[in-house]
């Protein structure tokens, strides 16, 4: 039942308005930040509106970079980010969904064992492995390379008992149906088995692509090589001046153009990603 009181509908919209202006407030002041110059912002006075160095500072950060900290330009920064999320994402989708498929429609021994060992590694993120992962990569000579990017991140639990949870819910008549119709275990799996997974595997490759956008750490360990650094480990770098003072007009016009890609996945698949989420049924 919904109820339509006046004091609970402004209280509602009051929390709601109050949420927004929480999220949306250090949004504006880095886009504000990167319309200035440096010395607006360490004069100690944080300007609230938008300056007249837009084109400017945007455009050096396109073009050449921050020199003094031996950042390159911001596109292939970005353009490093995306490979490596789309490597990270795509990767982990497809590993899961195939291990998830093994593990309910195969019979074989020590299923559940393999499924456990699987889910046991929850425990173990790679801020926790990173000493052993990163000795491996550097003996194997994946540093400053795409592959020691993303391969390390790309095995994922929680991705394989997600799937794992959806082909649980599949009707065994379905199974059955394609039997009698002469479907093979790979024609069943690519022609009914993923379509009907779609929703479910464009709301995880939003979360994951995401997620790959954000690493941090393991992008600033590996890499050395400015031709690799990704925008999240550039950022970092950008702040980091050793012979000045930060400059942060620049930083956050980077921060500001960093946010654009995941806003762009999320709104071009909103609604896969929605249905994705919420779909409990097949």
């Amino acid at each position: 039942m919904i109820e339509h009181r006046p004091f609970l509908n402004f209280l509602t919209h009051l929390v709601l308005i109050f949420g927004v202006a929480l999220v949306v407030l250090p949004v504006w002041v880095a886009f504000v930040a990167s319309t200035h110059t440096a010395t607006d912002f360490s004069s100690g006075i944080i300007p609230m509106w938008p300056g007249p160095y837009l084109v400017e500072n945007y455009t050096q950060m396109l073009d050449t970079g921050v020199s003094t900290s031996g950042t390159p330009p911001v596109g292939r920064m970005m353009l490093n980010s995306l490979i490596m999320a789309l490597a990270i994402a795509l990767g982990k989708i497809a590993i899961s969904v195939t291990s998830a498929f093994a593990i309910v429609y195969f019979r074989f021994p020590l299923r559940n064992f393999a499924f456990w060992c699987i889910f046991v590694t929850l425990m173990l993120p790679v801020e926790v492995r990173i000493v052993p992962t990163f000795k491996v990569v550097a003996d194997l000579g994946m540093l400053n390379s795409y592959a020691g990017l993303s391969i390390p991140l790309i095995a994922s639990a929680t991705a394989t008992f997600l799937f794992r949870q959806v082909f649980l819910t599949m009707p065994d008549e379905l199974v059955e149906a394609a039997r009698i119709d002469g479907a093979g275990p790979m024609k069943f799996f690519r022609d009914i088995l993923l379509p009907l997974s779609r929703t479910n595997i464009a709301a995880l490759f939003v979360i994951l692509f995401i997620y790959g956008w954000n690493q941090y750490l393991w992008p600033l360990l590996i890499t050395t090589d400015a031709q690799y650094y990704t925008i999240v480990a550039g950022i970092k770098r950008m702040a980091d001046a050793v012979d000045g003072l930060p400059q942060w007009h620049l930083v956050m016009a980077t921060a500001v153009m960093a946010m654009l890609p995941p806003v762009a996945v999320v709104i071009f698949m909103q609604r896969l990603f929605v249905k994705g989420l919420i779909e409990t049924e097949k």
